[in-house]
């Protein structure tokens, strides 16, 4: 893998790992805003730890070593968390502004996806 590619997968990989986490403390400890937010939208609030939890797990998944297999189940868990997250924004009819964190979350998802070494890659074995 070249030098940059690492670079950027791990610049990258580290801000979506403070993105899940921190997003995932404010669900678990249930900030009002957050508990407001998720009423608004029309879902039960203990989603919240639901989310929070998986968010965490996501990240430590997806920054330690090995564990090819968990880190694709991370990397889809969030990309199906954020792509519903930027669905029911639409779907509500929320201010654009309101896409801006899931959507950034979502990218950052996508290119520490594909900038991943290859020994944090799943390989299929042939038969």
């Amino acid at each position: 893998m070249k030098r940059t590619n690492r670079i950027i997968y791990w610049i990258v990989t580290v801000w979506l790992s403070l993105g899940m986490v921190s997003t995932g403390i404010v669900q678990i400890i249930r900030m009002d805003e957050e508990v407001k937010k998720m009423i608004e939208l029309g879902y039960p609030v203990y989603f919240l730890t639901i989310i929070g939890v998986w968010k965490i797990l996501g990240a430590v998944a997806v920054l330690v070593p090995r564990f090819p297999l968990v880190k694709e189940w991370a990397y889809a868990g969030f990309f199906f968390l954020m792509t519903g997250a930027i669905f029911t924004h639409i779907a509500v009819g929320d201010e654009a502004m309101e896409y801006f964190g899931p959507s950034l979350l979502l990218l950052l998802t996508i290119v520490s996806w594909y900038f991943r070494p290859n020994e944090r890659k799943l390989v299929m074995q042939q038969k």
